[in-house]
């Protein structure tokens, strides 16, 4: 298989679970947000499962296919949901729910395709080389590594919020404003992974989502083989 061959398959295998990993990732926040009082994504139509309305062509695509055939973690991000932290009930408590609840996504998502992998595998006997297979396990891996890189505590990442919210409030105001140099934190963290120094904690933290995936999914498994 030469390089383009190599590339198209690449993109066809992930493309649907990177649009989905992404786009219901950021739509989980606005729904979040609207149920503790915040309607702003629901007010600019954001609270939609449909990807084309959260796509970013750099953040969505292009950087996510880049990091897959650097043999990374294939991660990438949409355009951000809009969220008015003022308007919540409680800002400062809620906030950490709101951030939660993208790696919450993506958790469920995982679960998700390893359940479809299982019945693909187990129920229909499907091969392990099958395109549906590897659409599968790519959208496992997609998943896992969102959850997980979102979960690193710095601002403007998800797990930084979750921190933020958890924090005394002197603290979290100091703490929250990492989130102005965000563009500079995530390159950070890219070159990061670039040079292994994530490595660990990525692969680590994949490896016990899939554990944990596993484990909910014996029952099934059991029954199946």
């Amino acid at each position: 298989m030469n390089e383009t061959d190599s590339l198209i398959q690449t993109i066809t295998v992930y493309l649907i679970p990177v649009l989905f990993a992404i786009s219901l990732h950021e739509a989980a926040h606005g729904y979040v947000a609207r149920y503790f009082g915040d309607p702003t994504a629901a007010n600019e139509g954001r609270l939609s499962l449909n990807p084309l309305r959260h796509i970013h062509p750099f953040g969505t695509i292009i950087l996510p296919l880049i990091l897959s055939l650097l043999h990374l973690p294939a991660l990438g991000y949409a355009k951000p949901v809009p969220v008015d932290y003022g308007r919540l009930r409680n800002p400062k408590k809620q906030m950490a729910f709101v951030a939660a609840a993208g790696p919450a996504a993506n958790f469920a998502m995982g679960l998700g395709w390893m359940t479809l992998w299982v019945l693909l595998t187990y129920l229909l006997g499907f091969p392990q080389d099958d395109f549906f297979i590897e659409m599968s396990k790519a959208g496992i891996g997609v998943n896992s590594a969102m959850c997980v890189f979102n979960l690193i505590p710095l601002p403007p990442l998800d797990g930084g919020r979750i921190v933020t919210g958890m924090l005394p409030l002197p603290m979290a105001r100091k703490y929250a404003q990492i989130e102005r140099y965000g563009m500079y934190v995530f390159i950070a963290l890219i070159l990061m992974m670039q040079f292994g120094l994530l490595t660990d904690f990525l692969v680590g933290g994949m490896h016990l989502l899939q554990s944990i995936f596993h484990m909910l999914l014996f029952p099934l498994i059991f029954l199946l083989r």
